[in-house]
C-alpha cells in the first residue's frame, strides 16, 4: 500500500509540474503580448532570451534580439507598438521542461495571424527565444495573394539568388 501512495504522489507531482510550466508559458506569453500592446519596450524584451530571434511577417524581417530592439524602439517611444491577442493556442514541452515550443492563432490589427516559436527556461523564468509572426491567409484567397506579390516577390528572390 505504501508503495501504491508512494507512486500515486510521485506521478501527481509531476503532471502537477507540466501543469504548472503549462501555466507558466502561458503567462509568459501573454505578458509578452501584452507588453507589446502597452508598448512597454523593457517588459517586451525582457521576456525574450539574449539570443532570441524574431521573424516577421515581411519576407526580409528575420530579426537577431538587438537589431529587433532597434527597429521596434521608435514604435514603442510613440506609444504604439503592435496589440495581438492570442485565441487558440497549442503548447508543447521536452521531457526535461527546459524548452517548449507552441504554436498561437492570433487576433491582430492584420485580422487572424499565425504566431509559432520556442520557450526557453532561463534562470527558472520561461522565455521567448525563438518567434515567427504569419499572416493567416484562406486557402481560396491564395492565388490573388500570389498575384499581389508576385512583383515583389520576384525582384527579392532574384536579388537573394545574386547574393548566394
Amino acid at each position: 500500500m505504501k508503495k501504491i501512495s508512494l507512486l500515486l504522489v510521485l506521478v501527481s507531482t509531476v503532471l502537477f509540474a507540466q501543469e504548472d510550466d503549462t501555466v507558466k508559458i502561458t503567462k509568459t506569453l501573454d505578458a509578452w503580448h501584452a507588453a507589446a500592446g502597452a508598448a512597454d519596450f523593457d517588459a517586451y524584451f525582457e521576456l525574450m532570451t539574449n539570443d532570441a530571434v524574431f521573424i516577421g511577417t515581411d519576407a526580409t524581417e528575420n530579426w537577431q534580439r538587438e537589431e529587433f530592439m532597434s527597429f521596434s524602439k521608435p514604435y514603442f517611444d510613440k506609444g504604439k507598438a503592435w496589440n495581438f491577442t492570442a485565441v487558440e493556442r497549442n503548447i508543447y514541452k521536452n521531457d526535461e521542461a527546459n524548452f517548449a515550443w507552441f504554436d498561437e492563432l492570433l487576433d491582430t490589427q492584420m485580422k487572424i495571424c499565425r504566431g509559432s516559436g520556442v520557450l526557453k527556461k532561463v534562470d527558472g523564468q520561461w522565455k521567448v527565444a525563438h518567434y515567427v509572426l504569419s499572416i493567416a491567409v484562406p486557402n481560396d484567397l491564395v492565388d490573388e495573394l500570389v498575384e499581389l506579390k508576385n512583383e515583389k516577390d520576384n525582384l527579392l528572390l532574384q536579388a537573394l539568388k545574386i547574393k548566394n
